[in-house]
């Protein structure tokens, strides 16, 4: 019975051992958003300003361009892996819940004083979307365009939909893509032409998917469908579920149809 006892009281020690690295490193993740959304805003805010329109910033500026799209991949590639992870959130909320138990019984253990109530609460708001680093860019993008006031709108879509554009061409074009070295590369492609796509939709009043969009659609979707890679389904995935005008009445059956 004494063994019993003590096995039984040896798994919740060995659980919260278990559990409380990988929320470290959840929290330096969460952490890492939020140096990212500052990032992306500076770098929309080089991309956009006067005197220079997008297109021609795009051409100066390839450096500033080319890590705009490396933030765009790193968040593609971190939200397909949470969506295939939920021992994300099973871990997170064992956490949550052992925490606010020792809170009740007047307990505070080590791993507290780096991840307390207050910082769990916003990471589990964090990870609780299903794609959490495109929400942060989304909303950072938002919120970029709606507090420049004397920069027009289409300075930022106009960017966006450049670079869909370019990625779009790279990838139905047999003379760039046998530049592509790897797999790698091609994903690489593919994740920035569907971030900037979502980050468009988000901020356009119509979205990327209305006819007045200066995003071929069609052509995106269907390079995408071409591809043999098996991460372009959860690229579809993104356009499917993190897009705000995909359901609009404004959105053609033919697109519909193609990301059923």
């Amino acid at each position: 019975m004494g063994f019993l006892f003590s096995f039984f009281c040896f798994l919740p020690y060995e659980a919260w051992s278990a559990v409380c690295p990988l929320v470290a490193k959840l929290k330096r993740f969460y952490e890492f958003s939020l140096r990212l959304e500052n990032a992306l805003r500076s770098l929309l805010e080089a991309l956009t300003c006067p005197p220079y329109p997008p297109t021609q910033h795009l051409e100066r500026e390839q450096a500033l361009a080319k890590q705009f799209a490396e933030i765009l991949h790193f968040t593609l590639s971190f939200d397909e892996l949470k969506m295939t992870n939920p021992a994300i959130q099973n871990d997170f909320s064992y956490y949550r819940r052992t925490i606010s138990r020792n809170r009740i019984n007047n307990l505070q253990l080590d791993a507290e004083s780096e991840v307390n109530n207050e910082m769990a609460n916003r990471m589990s708001l964090f990870y609780a979307e299903a794609t959490p680093m495109l929400k942060t860019l989304s909303n950072a993008t938002t919120k970029f365009v709606s507090e420049n006031k004397t920069l027009p709108i289409e300075d930022t879509t106009d960017c966006l939909s450049t670079m869909a554009c370019v990625c779009r061409v790279m990838l139905e074009t047999p003379e760039y893509r046998s530049r592509f070295t790897n797999t790698e590369t091609l994903l690489f492609c593919m994740r920035v032409m569907v971030g900037v796509i979502i980050l468009y939709d988000h901020v356009h009043p119509v979205g990327a998917f209305a006819k007045t969009s200066k995003i071929d659609m069609k052509g995106c979707i269907k390079v995408l469908k071409d591809q043999p890679s098996t991460s372009t389904e959860g690229l579809l995935n993104a356009l499917r579920y993190t897009t705000r005008h995909l359901n609009d009445d404004t959105t053609s059956k033919q697109i519909r149809a193609l990301l059923q």
